[in-house]
């Protein structure tokens, strides 16, 4: 490691800690006894991403990361919500344990995680990833979201699995007749 000021190639470190995916080391210049302060990372082995014309790009986190946060924007969503989406796409694709990815899995796994995440987001990134055409299937995807957002919700009609009474005991509320 050289010196930053004086260029000098040795130095000892006087405090290590672990931050975020790395560590962080505070060193002395042997030289002009100096400190300052360097990051270590283990860097992943590259990812490249096949795109739909067949180019291969080397992946980049910001290109993600600027896509979910247009999609995001002002939707009402904690701060870090964004960087741990793209944090969690990254590590899912690094996992895969493989060189090359269809740029069409990086899309799906942010569509996949912004449905979960917040509709209109979701809506916002479908509408220029899946390039609509028309007004009728962006009408399609919603349409979609919307029965898959139903099938969700239980239904009232399902018998309870405690009489009323014992429900009333548990909760101290008393329940509404349903009919």
């Amino acid at each position: 490691m050289n010196c930053p000021y004086c260029a000098y190639d040795d130095s000892r470190v006087l405090d290590s800690r672990d931050v975020d995916e790395g560590i962080r080391r505070r060193r002395q210049c042997l030289s002009c006894e100096s400190r300052f302060t360097t990051y270590e990372r283990i860097l992943p082995v590259s990812l490249f991403v096949m795109k739909k014309d067949n180019r291969r790009e080397l992946f980049d986190r910001q290109k993600v990361l600027n896509g979910i946060r247009k999609a995001c924007e002002k939707r009402p969503l904690p701060a870090d919500t964004v960087d741990k989406l793209a944090d969690d796409i990254e590590s899912e694709l690094y996992r895969l344990g493989r060189a090359e990815v269809a740029s069409r899995l990086v899309g799906d796994m942010v569509m996949r995680r912004l449905r979960d995440l917040d509709h209109i987001a979701y809506i916002r990134f479908a509408s220029v990833y899946r390039e609509f055409t028309d007004i009728t299937a962006l009408k399609e995807e919603v349409d979609t979201l919307l029965d898959n957002k139903a099938q969700s919700i239980p239904s009232t009609a399902q018998l309870p699995l405690m009489p009323d009474e014992e429900l009333e005991v548990v909760t101290g509320q008393r329940r509404r007749n349903r009919r």
